[in-house]
């Protein structure tokens, strides 16, 4: 199985990419956000470690951590982003693991992770390889101010605290430029994947 971590900045099509992926190769994939969702859910592994850091504010009636509150907090308190950080990462990973090892035994052929942090969390000790969707910064801004609203200020901020493109390059094995016509894109895709022999 040939398990490939994908990462880049936002608003550089990541999304488009991944459901290409799963369409065309019938690949199994992973987005680390959705895990990080799951493995705060009650009962799960990051749940009661959350819900003790932040206390019982952001514990709605229905027992479901307040994540929205839960942003609010740590956009304005680094220190506790880290602490938060420090619990959902590492449970977030291993249930990755667990899904791999899951997906080996059942014959899966690809499997794909995507996370924003996939180089920060070390991503490359478990996948074998690692791509880099790159988009012109324009781009990005133009993509993102239409698709989600954001306002050019809160694109800047967003950006600031990125990875460069110098280090998002220096630490993937491949690069895929999305600042096109995304055929464009799907030829660079399929050209990779027939390295693997994977038609």
């Amino acid at each position: 199985m040939k398990i490939i971590g994908i990462t880049g900045g936002v608003g550089a099509g990541k999304s488009e990419v991944l459901n290409f992926i799963a369409g065309r190769y019938d690949a199994t994939v992973v987005e680390a956000d959705q895990v990080g969702y799951l493995v705060m859910q009650p009962g799960k592994e990051a749940y009661e470690p959350v819900a003790e850091l932040f206390g019982p504010s952001v514990v709605k009636e229905d027992q479901t951590l307040d994540r929205e509150k839960i942003a609010q907090i740590v956009f304005e308190d680094r220190q506790l982003l880290e602490k938060l950080n420090a619990i959902v990462h590492p449970a977030v990973k291993r249930y990755i693991r667990r899904a791999i090892q899951m997906e080996q035994e059942a014959g899966t052929e690809i499997f794909v992770v995507e996370a924003a942090l996939l180089i920060e969390d070390k991503y490359d000790e478990i996948c074998d390889e690692l791509w880099y969707i790159y988009a012109d910064e324009n781009v990005r801004m133009h993509r993102l101010m239409k698709n989600r609203g954001y306002s050019v200020e809160k694109i800047r901020g967003i950006l600031a605290n990125q990875l460069s493109e110098e280090e998002f390059e220096s630490h993937c094995d491949f690069e895929i430029d999305n600042s096109g016509d995304f055929q464009d894109t799907v030829r660079q895709i399929e050209q990779r994947m027939r390295m693997y022999e994977i038609m």
